[in-house]
């Protein structure tokens, strides 16, 4: 059996990281198992369907390396297939048309509740006569068409992460609606368990993977497949997200979208992993940091929890770190200068990129998120800095004003600086003004970062020398320090 598996989000909002967990799930089992993954946009609900949505749907996917083999299809453009479907199910008295009034629905749920019974449809237009039928339209009434669903039966499906679920047709609401009314056609709008139970059957898709809210609509489903006389795919629950009380994420909890992530400055193998580890665990326990290709070599749902699982903040901003940290510096860089453009910060892609490089390299162990890149590097974009409080008093002490103008003099004519010769220097000024290294340094960091804590100072101070400022600098600082 060739392995194919779907995504199918709903364009009615940007692509949800509990959606996006869903697909990575499935990306994971069709690579496994050399299979299809495709992509589908049930698209159907036309009044909350956006193209926007559709897109930041097939954009986050592509950030996170989620290549699809088919798609995206869109089930705006496959009406008349469910609308075929329908009519067979009609024709085979399987469905009827349903004429009972919102208020009569109303009615019935009230009386339900007062009997402290669950709400459900009592199935009350399934037998209608011809006459019955010709009498409610002649009142300008709209038929849905309802699904029959035997009370009496059992459904019963193995679930590759829950094992055997069993689920009482009783409990399913009642004769299920599959198509809206309609104003144009006998038959209107398909529905969701409708519509996806054909797509599936159309695709020949071989699993459903997806979270467990749908375990009620897979009981639905199954009666529509066997209704359809289809064979019933494998169907995968995937645990749901928590936030930190152990409900379900939601807007309420401030991020939620990937392309939120993506702008909080989360890269996309650092979400990949993470998002493959919200629910299943690879074999070796102790590994946490993989790629998805690495990940789809080990996957199976056996490893895959039935338990909800908690999203970890911290547990993110870690990995990202871990990837951000092993990045090399071309790379990192191409993900720091838009949020350098955005912060204003000026400089030349192309002329400044060597020491762009540098500095992306030089703060690239620091950073758990890329927007973090700011405020690290904004001294090596501006002339001068201002002096914090600490800096300014370490400028005072003495002896720094002539270890400052020595190392000033030493650099004054010098076109290039290396690591080692910024070392060569500062062991020069120390032999000569017999001073203790530990006050150049302080004060060189002083003087050249306007702080008394920050990155790698010789790296600073090479990266400062490509562009000046270094000098600029320290005749800034020298203006500061009281002479001898």
């Amino acid at each position: 059996m060739t392995v194919r598996v779907r995504i199918a989000p709903s364009p009615t909002g940007n692509l949800h990281i509990g959606t996006a967990r869903t697909a990575v799930f499935n990306w994971l089992f069709a690579r496994h198992h050399g299979g299809q993954f495709i992509i589908r946009i049930e698209d159907t609900d036309e009044a909350r369907s956006r193209p926007e949505y559709t897109q930041n749907i097939l954009d986050g996917l592509s950030w996170l390396g989620l290549t699809w083999d088919e798609g995206p299809i869109f089930q705006s453009k496959r009406l008349e297939l469910y609308r075929q479907a329908i009519q067979k199910l009609l024709d085979q008295g399987l469905a009827y048309y349903c004429y009972t009034s919102a208020e009569e629905l109303q009615e019935m749920r009230e009386a339900q509740k007062a009997r402290k019974e669950a709400p459900r449809y009592d199935n009350r237009h399934r037998h209608l006569t011809p006459e019955q039928k010709a009498a409610f339209e002649a009142e300008g009434r709209k038929p849905v068409i309802r699904f029959m669903i035997d009370d009496d039966r059992e459904v019963v499906w193995n679930d590759l992460v829950r094992g055997k679920l069993t689920w009482r047709a009783s409990d399913l609401g009642g004769d299920m609606v599959i198509a809206r009314a309609s104003e144009e056609n006998a038959i209107g709008q398909p529905l969701y368990n409708l519509a996806v139970v054909v797509d599936d059957i159309d695709m020949q898709i071989s699993h459903v993977i997806r979270g467990e809210d749908h375990i009620a609509n897979t009981a639905k489903q199954i009666l529509l497949y066997e209704a359809l006389e289809a064979t019933v795919p494998e169907f995968s629950h995937t645990p749901l997200i928590l936030n930190t009380q152990g409900q379900k994420l939601s807007k309420r909890d401030g991020v939620t979208s990937i392309s939120e992530f993506q702008e909080m400055g989360f890269i996309a193998p650092a979400m990949g992993n993470y998002m493959a580890l919200l629910g299943w665990s690879p074999p070796d326990a102790t590994q946490e940091i993989f790629t998805l290709e690495g990940a789809a070599e080990q996957f199976s749902f056996e490893r895959v929890n039935k338990a909800g699982a908690k999203f970890d903040w911290a547990k993110l901003d870690w990995l990202n770190s871990q990837y951000l940290h092993q990045m090399d510096a071309p790379q990192l860089l191409e993900l720091l200068i838009p949020y350098w453009q955005a912060a204003g910060l000026e400089f030349d892609p192309v002329s400044d990129r060597s020491w762009l490089e540098q500095l992306a390299a030089l703060i690239g162990a620091s950073l758990t998120r890329l927007p973090e890149a700011v405020d690290m590097s904004r001294i090596f974009f501006t002339d001068s800095v201002e002096f914090s409080e600490e800096a300014a008093q370490r400028l005072q002490a003495e002896g720094a004003s002539q270890v400052l103008q020595g190392i000033l003099d030493a650099i004054n004519d010098l076109p290039q600086l290396s690591a080692d010769e910024a070392g060569q220097i500062i062991k020069k000024v120390t032999k000569e003004q017999k001073v203790k290294k530990g006050l150049i340094m302080r004060s060189l960091r002083a003087a050249l970062t306007g702080d008394v804590h920050g990155p790698d100072l010789i790296e600073s101070w090479v990266i400062l020398h490509q562009q000046g400022r270094d000098k600029i600098r320290l005749q800034q600082a020298l203006i500061h320090t009281p002479t001898a």
